[in-house]
């Protein structure tokens, strides 16, 4: 899986070959194809490890937080603990977020890497205002596409 992910950032889809994933992971091309029939397979398959391993995790772990600050933080530390651990996790899941506008077939909307971090900070948002953390009057839609926007934004930094 950590080879096929380091390939699919590095190469995209169309490039990444089960070819490339196996010289890459030191297996022949038909031990791949002995268990994923298809290269859509093993993306669809990869985005969900790699999603439950960096983003759930780091929701998780943001909702154990109880301010709108520490949990967009727990967040970053949780998704930064999992990017030390494998340097491709977080390559994956931009290079994943740009894949899915090219080819929306290829990520289901459980395994929405963007659509599930939009609704957890949609969720911190309005818990924030129901706290008295932001005003009543905060604009719910632009504040989180500005989060939305800066957590993307250091995955692609």
């Amino acid at each position: 899986m950590r080879a096929a992910r380091e390939v699919f950032s590095e190469l995209g889809y169309d490039a990444a070959t089960f070819q490339a994933i196996a010289i890459r992971a030191d297996l022949t091309r038909p031990a791949i194809n002995h268990y994923f029939s298809s290269k859509r397979v093993l993306y669809r398959d990869v985005v969900e490890q790699t999603n439950a391993k960096v983003i759930a995790a780091g929701i998780a772990k943001a909702r154990e937080a109880t301010t709108l600050l520490n949990r967009i933080s727990a967040f970053f530390a949780a998704a930064m603990d999992a990017e030390s651990t494998d340097r491709s996790a977080a390559a994956f899941l931009v290079t994943s977020v740009l894949e899915a506008q090219r080819h929306p077939e290829l990520i289901s909307e459980e395994h929405d890497a963007l659509r599930s971090s939009r609704e957890f900070v949609k969720w911190a948002v309005d818990e924030a205002i129901q706290r008295g953390e932001l005003s009543t009057d905060t604009d719910i839609p632009a504040i989180v596409e500005m989060l939305v926007a800066v957590m993307w934004g250091m995955g692609f930094y």
